[in-house]
């Protein structure tokens, strides 16, 4: 029988970790560029719950 290659499996563990990392680093500073000239979310928010109030005023 094959004897397990325990640094290979670190290696790999660690190498996705690393990813992992840098794609949320990416990630957070994509948001930070959107959030120069309007905050991403809260336009997002802002869109998302104005039609909805409305709505919501006439419908009562």
């Amino acid at each position: 029988m094959a004897k397990p290659n325990y640094s290979f499996e670190k290696r790999q563990r660690e190498l996705a970790k690393k990813k992992k990392k840098e794609e949320k680093v990416k990630e957070k500073a994509g948001r930070k560029i959107g959030a120069d000239g309007e905050p991403e979310a809260a336009a997002d928010d802002a869109e998302g719950t104005a039609p909805a109030a409305g709505a919501g005023q006439t419908a009562a």
